[in-house]
């Protein structure tokens, strides 16, 4: 059998969306909470996004992303950023039939390699306990994340001032709030996020933030300068909900309570689910990232 850790190639792509579609609905049956609904494999508009998340990872850093191929079939990948002096890990992930080979400690060793000189790291992390203890052999702390689920009543959301629609003229303030925040902008990465998600802006005397609020409602990622501007900005997000339909708001690190004040106003289910995983940082407050660019 022969082994190649590679660059990866936008050829690679469709290979790389099996992969994690199989290994990510792998783990979430395993983990994922009981009351709510099975997990399903990524749907197609899901794939799309995939897609487009890692071209526009492949075209921004091509040096953070690689593929484990063996006998010429692509069977695992990782793909990471680096962002000023952070760096981020993206996606990482072995087929489900090829793990337990050390394919996954080879492609992890290639992707931090791209870190070298970063200043800091962070990504989130799933509950998969084989590459739980590779992150912190590779020296990353966990912190234990939370998830907000749950419908919300309309009687109980508050008149919410001073935040208005996004637009590019505001890039300059997010990247300013990203760098209070987490330590570096993300720079390329809000074309892509305005494009998927609506950009909420607060530019007030009372405080500064943004937020990339889902179709459906809930936030995508959230930077502010105090947690009052976060919490006005997370009602927003929760405002563009539909009545009858749970909105979940996950990666809730413990270090941003404000959030969980939040969800308890707005009789939201808390739960457990996953890590943030840092090194050189304390977890970002008030933060909430995003699943792929944090």
């Amino acid at each position: 059998m022969t082994l190649l850790i590679r660059p990866m190639q936008v050829d690679d792509l469709l290979a790389c969306e099996a992969i994690t579609r199989a290994a990510y609905l792998e783990v979430d049956r395993a983990t994922y909470q009981r009351s709510w609904p099975e997990p399903a494999p990524r749907s197609e508009s899901g794939r799309a996004d995939w897609l487009a998340k890692s071209r526009h990872k492949l075209a921004t850093d091509p040096d953070g992303c690689w593929v484990a191929e063996e006998d010429g079939v692509v069977v695992g990948l990782v793909t990471s950023l680096r962002r000023e002096l952070m760096w981020i890990l993206c996606s990482f992930a072995v087929a489900p039939d090829a793990q337990g080979r050390g394919l996954g400690t080879l492609l992890l060793d290639a992707a931090t390699h791209y870190g070298d000189g970063c200043l800091r790291g962070m990504f989130v992390a799933s509950q998969d306990q084989g590459a739980l203890h590779r992150y912190r052999k590779a020296g990353f702390d966990l912190h234990p994340q939370m998830a907000l689920w749950g419908k919300v009543s309309r009687d109980i959301l508050p008149a919410v001032p001073y935040v208005r629609a996004g637009t590019p003229a505001d890039r300059e303030l997010c990247d300013s709030l990203d760098r209070r925040t987490r330590g570096a902008a993300h720079g390329p990465d809000h074309e892509l996020l305005a494009e998927h998600f609506r950009l909420v802006v607060m530019d007030h005397s009372t405080g500064q933030g943004y937020a990339y609020v889902s179709r459906t409602g809930g936030v995508q990622c959230l930077a502010a300068d105090n947690r009052r501007a976060a919490r006005a900005l997370l009602w927003e997000s929760l405002a563009a909900s539909e009545p009858d339909t749970p909105v979940e708001v996950p990666r809730i690190s413990g270090a941003n309570q404000w959030a969980l004040d939040v969800a308890t106003a707005a009789r939201l289910e808390i739960h457990p689910r996953g890590f943030l995983a840092t090194r050189h940082l304390k977890p970002p407050m008030p933060y909430i990232p995003h699943s792929t660019f944090l």
